[in-house]
């Protein structure tokens, strides 16, 4: 793999952002970001999924000197952000396992000249945990060539997040060893607690005058967020969603079949993209070839499906072509993909935490337009998940962790289903106290299914779809609940 051209030292940071990202503006607040971080500034970031967090240490890297190291803990994120990146002449690499070993080498001996030519360089946690890769950075940062590190989905530094990563924890070694090199990290999902222990781990003190943060409201007022109640003895979620799917494309330009007579005429069709979450891969294939059965262009994505096939089913999704309306997919699928204009995101089975389900959710309208998302939910569900936690003993993904962390997966579990149980607010409101914006008034627009139906309409409907459960209500006049429990 040659090097590419290295970029210029652009200083219009306007410029930057029209010639190699190829946008015509920035986001609320990507302004001032990326003018602390090209200050020098240590720079916490929170902000909801469709904010555009990369760009924000990807174009002072570009106009930055010297390297940016990206600490990421996905590969498929990072492999999805290096092709964008290079596909405008930006020389980004990964360095992983995976990697062939001449483009390793590579990278290894363009870090050993401690002048490298690359730019931003993605990399994990654990590769950030071994001695030979961190011999080739001190000789980086001796040749003053270390411009900065950014930390992607901070969150997974906590023991008291949901994603916890051991090896996320050892960067506390970065300002250790390179005290004077700024780090930026950012998150979608971070509660108070965890970005006390995010900020304390990396060293990112405010009392220095050097640490700048940026919160941005969990708010998304363009989605429509909806529970759907349901029990597993009913099993009727898949006739409720072909049900609303089916309306949608009577309403955006008919069904698959008329879809395609469109398309072959040059009609604008109007896109109905969504993704659907579910938790094993043996349900995204049944789901998938059930909706197929059905007339909608479903597909499944998983990780054990192959790179070809993969690669295809999300080009092809990324297009909106015709059959790949919908991918089916386990809840890794996602993160890094670069399409704006998904319509509906639907949760098939209840999510392990609340950060989950928000930043999965968060995957609709990315574009600024109207998405739909709903969740269909069962206390089976809520039973099989817990049962999944308690079971699992706090064990993080590479099996460690502790109480702390266990505790911590429980209750963000608990605040999900009080989510989906509650009917007495707006959902979105509920969101943004989650992640510590106090007693916000939302200015929801009828968003979701609380200010659309009322309590009253959320009780009966709860009452309806929870069949397996016996509820007792009492009732102060017709059409009217008061107050709705479970008897147990």
């Amino acid at each position: 793999m040659p090097p590419l051209v290295r970029s210029d030292s652009l200083q219009d940071i306007d410029f930057t952002l029209r010639r190699r990202f190829n946008k015509e503006s920035f986001r609320p607040n990507q302004r001032e970001i990326i003018l602390a971080a090209l200050e020098g500034k240590d720079v916490f970031v929170q902000a909801a999924t469709s904010f555009g967090k990369s760009l924000c240490f990807q174009l002072p890297a570009v106009i930055d000197r010297g390297i940016t190291i990206v600490i990421s803990p996905l590969l498929s994120l990072m492999m999805n952000q290096v092709k964008a990146l290079r596909e405008s002449n930006i020389d980004a690499r990964t360095l992983n396992s995976t990697l062939p070993l001449p483009d390793r080498d590579y990278i290894y001996s363009d870090l050993a000249t401690g002048h490298p030519l690359t730019r931003l360089l993605y990399i994990t946690p654990e590769l950030c945990s071994s001695s030979h890769f961190r011999i080739k950075l001190k000789l980086v940062h001796q040749q003053k060539e270390l411009a900065r590190i950014a930390v992607d989905e901070a969150h997974c530094i906590s023991e008291w997040g949901h994603d916890f990563r051991p090896d996320f924890k050892r960067l506390s070694w970065l300002r250790e060893t390179f005290p004077d090199v700024p780090i930026i990290c950012l998150t979608a999902t971070a509660n108070e607690l965890v970005r006390k222990d995010v900020l304390s781990t990396l060293g990112m003190d405010k009392d220095a005058g050097r640490l700048k943060e940026f919160y941005m409201t969990a708010n998304r007022p363009n989605l429509h967020l909806e529970v759907r109640f349901t029990s597993d003895e009913a099993n009727d979620r898949f006739d409720d969603f072909v049900t609303w799917l089916k309306g949608v494309y009577e309403r955006r330009g008919g069904n698959e079949e008329r879809r395609k007579e469109l398309e072959e005429k040059g009609e604008r069709v109007e896109n109905v993209s969504g993704i659907i979450y579910t938790i094993s891969r043996d349900e995204t294939e049944t789901l998938a070839a059930a909706l197929r059965m059905e007339g909608i262009g479903a597909r499944p994505f998983h990780a054990k499906l192959t790179k070809e096939e993969k690669e295809r089913t999300l080009g092809r999704w990324i297009k909106n072509e015709v059959g790949y309306d919908v991918i089916v997919a386990t809840t890794a699928f996602g993160m890094g993909i670069d399409k704006d204009d998904v319509r509906f995101v639907v949760h098939w089975r209840l999510p392990k935490s609340f950060e989950g389900y928000y930043q999965e959710a968060g995957r609709a309208g990315r574009d600024g337009n109207a998405g739909y998302c709903f969740l269909y939910y069962s206390r089976e569900d809520r039973d099989r998940v817990m049962s999944m936690l308690v079971r699992d003993g706090g064990k993080g993904n590479k099996g460690e962790g502790g109480e702390a962390n266990r505790k911590a997966r429980i209750k963000s579990h608990e605040r999900l289903v009080e989510y989906c149980e509650m009917t007495d607010g707006c959902r979105h409101e509920f969101i943004c106290r989650y992640f510590g914006e106090g007693e916000k008034v939302v200015e929801c627009d009828y968003a979701c299914d609380w200010h659309k139906e009322g309590s009253a309409g959320l009780k009966r409907r709860m009452k309806a779809g929870l069949a397996s459960e016996e509820w007792v209500c009492t009732q102060r006049e017709e059409g009217r609940f008061d107050e709705c429990y479970y008897s147990e």
